[in-house]
């Protein structure tokens, strides 16, 4: 049970003795949770028991209640889970996230098994684990974009991938063919994992518009005329800004 307000003074008291029975109240970034400290108990590793049991500093509230400096919205999946319930399939996410905050293992094990996660955590981030510098050059082809915004509606970005390193050469020698500026192409590879070309694009484009950007790619074409041609290694990501 929870609320966003104060329904009068409720004070446990958490340097006296409590039963296991003993009826606490959490106030979870403004949202108000009532429970027992055997459900708060249940797994001893977690964050929760380490705070009733005194092996972590507890803060409280002004009226006497734990307090814990996150928002409380999805807090209720979690208590659910701690009394034997589990989370509803489509808040795998973000009670995931819940999970992880408050080291409770069976249940980030829970989740990570889901379908909506398994995915997720067992193949994407695994595979990106594998790619050198994959969020740094995220990072990089976001500040090169926002430089290159002034007075656009897009920006463009060249992205060299490169899945071996007998590609590299390759690649380098494509890039030096350019008009641009070299430095500001980003390379991504080579990997070891079997993952493709196009899956690390797809990443590529699913974490760019995770942080709020438009984006789209396609392979870039070198040459001129007629004889213009997609280049093997090259693509250009469109950053779209209004």
């Amino acid at each position: 049970m929870s609320s966003t307000g104060s329904r009068g003074t409720v004070k446990p008291s958490v340097s006296s003795p409590q039963n296991a029975s003993s009826v606490v109240s959490l106030n979870i970034g403004g949202h108000i949770y009532w429970t027992t400290l055997s459900t708060l108990k249940r797994f001893p590793g977690s964050k929760l028991a380490e705070m009733v049991n005194g092996q972590s500093r507890a803060r409280t509230d002004a009226d006497g209640r734990y307090f814990i400096d996150r928002d409380g919205t999805h807090f209720q999946h979690v208590l659910d889970f701690l009394r034997g319930r589990d989370p509803p399939p489509h808040l795998a996410e973000e009670v995931y996230h819940e999970a992880l905050y408050y080291d409770i293992e069976p249940l980030v094990k829970l989740l990570e098994d889901s379908p909506k996660l398994f995915g997720e955590v067992v193949g994407r981030r695994q595979f990106l684990a594998r790619v050198p510098n994959y969020q740094e050059n995220i990072e990089v082809m976001v500040r090169v974009a926002r430089a290159e915004a002034v007075a656009s509606r897009h920006s463009m970005v060249t992205v060299c991938v490169v899945k071996n390193e007998e590609e590299v050469s390759k690649c380098h020698e494509a890039v030096n063919s350019l008009d641009t500026n070299r430095e500001s192409v980003v390379q991504f590879g080579p990997w070891k994992a079997s993952p493709s070309v196009s899956d690390l694009l797809h990443c590529i484009k699913l974490d760019i518009e995770s942080k709020g950007y438009r984006t789209s790619y396609q392979p870039l074409e070198m040459g001129k005329g007629f004889l213009m041609r997609p280049c093997e290694f090259l693509y250009k990501f469109t950053f779209t800004w209004w």
